[in-house]
């Protein structure tokens, strides 16, 4: 465990600036009452000394607020929405409100909730990063600070911290096995990148089993864009341009595999007869609509359910607690009849 960092004071920054408490509190909220050369510098040293909003007031009070501040990318996505509603749901059970704020998938945003979040004195913080964050410096300062903080499915790489994740290495190498073990020798991936853990690790898996059986990689099989339903549409539509279509696609979320499957139909490919998805998600409406994909099934409401267990531990044992990194198993799931793995 971190020893305790002495919280930065409003007062500290208004001494060092020679400027008044009142000065310093209007500059960090961009007060129009503040010029905009006094409010950049008061931000500047703010930032430099890793100054948290209310933290020591709240610190200095002595009582929980009763409050976990969460921060997603997107709430549209079925995965996302699963796991804030196992969120909301496990927070209530132990009388804790849940505030909810979307990054958008923009880093810059993310920042800002999670400063919002600490004004608003949250008892802790569960964060899914945007799929750009790469500086990591607000989580760094929040846990120097000891403020409680997991991570959920998506997490940054850094030393230190707690989180909850998906076994996404095991996901996608499952799911490319089964496919050379179904005799396809023409295996492709569409979506992801290596900036955050889960398109690491995705594209990890998919790579160690392809070198295990000594498939031959075709690079353009091989699309990387992100994971969103435009990932999948171009990607699919890149492959096809290139005049020799795969057997086999991994989609690295189920977004991408829609716009695959939305790419394929425009241009006469018919899923599953003539290639055959897997995709990581699960389809929301299986019970009503048959799916035209396999899917690396990820256990959304235990991801939500792990991540409150976690924090609230952090909040109600300071002192004792160690962090920790839970990671779930997939289940590989073949037209959600039959489960591999």
């Amino acid at each position: 465990m971190n020893r305790k960092t002495k919280p930065i004071r409003l007062e500290d920054l208004a001494n060092i600036l020679k400027v008044s408490k009142v000065t310093i509190s209007k500059a960090l909220r961009d007060h129009p009452d503040i010029s905009a050369e006094t409010t950049a510098r008061v931000k500047e040293l703010a930032d430099e000394l890793g100054y948290l909003p209310n933290f020591m007031a709240k610190n200095l009070s002595s009582l929980k607020s009763n409050l976990i501040g969460l921060v997603v990318p997107e709430i549209a996505h079925f995965f996302f929405s699963a796991m804030i509603e196992s969120i909301f749901a496990a927070a209530s059970k132990n009388k804790y409100e849940t505030v909810l704020t979307v990054s958008e998938e923009k880093a810059e945003k993310e920042k800002n909730h999670v400063q919002f979040l600490l004004s608003m004195k949250m008892d802790g913080l569960i964060i899914s990063i945007t799929q750009e964050t790469t500086d990591f410096a607000i989580f760094q300062k929040i846990i120097q600070h000891n403020v409680p903080i997991v991570f959920v499915d998506r997490a940054p790489d850094m030393p230190g911290i707690s989180s909850v994740t998906v076994n996404d290495r095991g996901g996608a190498f499952a799911a490319t096995e089964y496919a050379i073990n179904k005799g396809y020798n023409k295996i492709a991936k569409i979506g992801g990148n290596n900036n955050i853990n889960i398109g690491r690790q995705r594209n990890e898996g998919f790579f160690e089993a392809m070198k295990l059986y000594d498939y031959k990689i075709n690079p353009d099989w091989i699309i990387d864009g992100g994971f969103g339903h435009e990932a999948g549409y171009n990607g699919f539509k890149s492959i096809y341009k290139n005049g020799k279509l795969p057997e086999y696609i991994l989609a690295i979320t189920y977004p991408a595999a829609l716009g695959i499957y939305e790419a394929a139909y425009e241009l006469g490919v018919r899923i599953p007869q003539d290639i055959e998805i897997t995709c990581f998600g699960n389809n929301t409406f299986k019970h009503i609509i048959p799916t035209v994909f396999n899917f690396v099934d990820q256990p959304t409401q235990k991801l939500g359910e792990e991540a409150v267990k976690l924090i609230l531990k952090m909040i109600n044992h300071p002192k004792t607690y160690e962090p920790e990194k839970i990671v779930l198993d997939t289940k590989l799931l073949i037209n959600n009849s039959n489960t591999i793995t």
